[in-house]
């Protein structure tokens, strides 16, 4: 006798931009409330991939490459007596995540939107990769 398929997936859409949005925020909310003050007004934004030019500028030829990226000038380069900059934005890019969330298998999407979103606000405190990834105990 054969098992039953498991059909818990057959009617299960993508997770659609709006859905990546939801995640992002209550990852954000989630978040202790002094990190989220720190962080001050940051945009988030999710595409499903980096434009062109993004890449280009990045020197990435596969977009499935870059799952965020943080755009802005972060906290500790602020000029405080100068004119407001451009808001700071977070990108988070819907196709490389659920690539990479398929290819893992061993975390769950919000888990992992949630680690892209805090290592691009790392960058948002001026961190970059190399302290980033110490302080996650990747190093």
């Amino acid at each position: 006798m054969t098992e039953p398929a498991d059909t818990r997936w057959l009617d299960q859409p993508a997770p659609s931009l709006d859905d990546f949005a939801r995640l992002a925020e209550q990852a954000f909310a989630d978040l202790p409330e002094g990190f989220r003050q720190a962080a001050g007004e940051v945009v988030f934004r999710i595409d499903d991939f980096a434009d062109e030019e993004t890449l280009r500028g990045m020197g990435i030829e596969d977009p499935f490459e870059l799952t965020g990226l943080y755009h802005g000038v972060d906290i500790g380069s602020r000029d405080s007596m100068g004119p407001a900059a451009e808001p700071s934005r977070v990108f988070l890019y819907r196709r490389p995540i659920l690539d990479e969330w398929c290819e893992r298998g061993d975390v769950g999407l919000a888990e992992i939107i949630a680690h892209v979103l805090i290592h691009e606000i790392g960058h948002h405190f001026g961190l970059d990769d190399d302290q980033i990834h110490a302080i996650e105990g990747d190093d």
